[in-house]
């Protein structure tokens, strides 16, 4: 396991790592990190033809609607490493039409587990080293210049992951809207995330069923108060809820733009700002609609010894993903924001596409006295 954590800290050194299956062995780059010089010494050490690996979502972005899982692009000797980025991440790709859609290996698949955990553009550059590459990434193991793990590893990490959570520190720390709050800090196996419980009131005198919120992480909407989205307004009408109703559980998850990271938020918001909604902005850069885990909240919530709830959510996948052993989701509370004109297409985007509860939000008056520029005002 810990071979898998640094592989993905490798990664977002822009290392590449070794993926090892039963019967090859491969060396694996990701997007972000691959420079001209490794794309050529990848290209020009493989044994067959190096490929570019991609989620289905990218695929169907790129034309390959009736692909269900990733596939890959087989490289040419004239491709660039801006012909890759470009087939990974941008908005006006298409898949080149003299290529087949190649199927991918359990490397391949294993490559892409690592990307989406390493909260990078999840595609990859992968190849089989030939005769000479080979002894080459042999010396470099050996000397500890590369990192192997083998493609089951990652899968088992993957599956490990939430019951390896570790509580790790804790303290009363008093809130505007909830004077009586103690943060409990969790960290997660491979050092990645670090997750919050707040925990609001007497747990003697807690109600039953215990409202819980759980509030993915939004550095722009949280602390700046950022008007796309209406995340900050929720985080502090929550606590404000909770502490309201004789106390519970606020569990402030570190997964920022819907479990996609902080970068690739910018690189959505970006796409919104030429016309995509927040759904497909996800999409073209080949993650699902919702990338979060709820396993880690219903560890959190296991290890806080709480498992009967009232879920104050809109999200109706919320209450499928935690509504599972240990836990009891026995009812669910709306939980809203501000509808700014800012925000508005981005509510109405979670109400159709995701299905989220907002009609009484989306029924009120649009506030119209919120800052914000013409381009603001096209949404998001």
């Amino acid at each position: 396991m810990q071979h898998v954590e640094r592989a993905i800290f490798d990664l977002r050194r822009g290392l590449p790592v070794v993926i090892d299956t039963p019967h090859t062995r491969y060396l694996v780059a990701s997007i972000e990190g691959t420079t001209a010089a490794l794309l050529d010494e990848m290209r020009n050490g493989a044994r067959g033809v190096p490929q570019l690996v991609l989620t289905e979502h990218r695929l169907a972005h790129l034309g390959q609607a009736e692909s269900s899982a990733p596939a890959a692009i087989e490289l040419e000797t004239t491709d660039s490493r801006d012909d890759l980025i470009q087939w990974a991440a941008d908005p006006h790709a298409r898949w080149p039409a003299t290529r087949e859609a190649m199927a991918v290996s359990d490397a391949g698949q294993a490559a892409l587990a690592l990307m989406r955990r390493g909260l990078l553009i999840p595609a990859a550059i992968i190849v089989a080293p030939d005769d000479h590459l080979g002894p080459v990434i042999k010396r470099r193991l050996d000397r500890g210049d590369l990192l192997s793990v083998a493609a089951a590893d990652v899968f088992a990490h993957r599956e490990a992951a939430p019951s390896l959570l570790r509580r790790v520190s804790e303290a009363d720390v008093p809130l505007e809207a909830a004077p009586d709050s103690r943060f409990v800090v969790f960290r997660e196996a491979d050092g990645m995330r670090e997750h919050v419980a707040i925990v609001i009131g007497d747990a003697a005198r807690w109600p039953a069923p215990l409202p819980v919120r759980l509030h993915s992480a939004c550095l722009t909407g949280d602390l700046f108060g950022s008007l796309r989205c209406d995340c900050g307004p929720q985080l502090k009408a929550s606590l404000a809820t909770i502490n309201e109703r004789g106390g519970g559980v606020l569990l402030y998850l570190a997964q920022e733009g819907r479990g996609i990271g902080l970068a690739n938020k910018m690189r959505a918001y970006q796409m919104q700002d030429d016309g995509l909604d927040t759904v497909d902005a996800d999409r073209v850069l080949g993650f699902d609609q919702d990338e979060r885990d709820y396993a880690v909240a219903r560890e959190m919530l296991a290890q806080l010894k709480v498992a009967h709830i009232d879920l104050l959510t809109n999200n109706p996948a919320k209450i499928e993903a935690m509504n599972r052993e240990p836990i009891e989701v026995a009812g669910r509370s709306g939980i809203y924001g501000r509808l700014t004109r800012q925000n508005h297409r981005y509510l109405t985007t979670k109400a159709e596409r995701a299905g989220h509860w907002l009609d009484a939000l989306l029924s009120e008056p649009v506030l119209a006295d919120t800052p914000g520029s013409d381009r603001n005002e096209q949404d998001y």
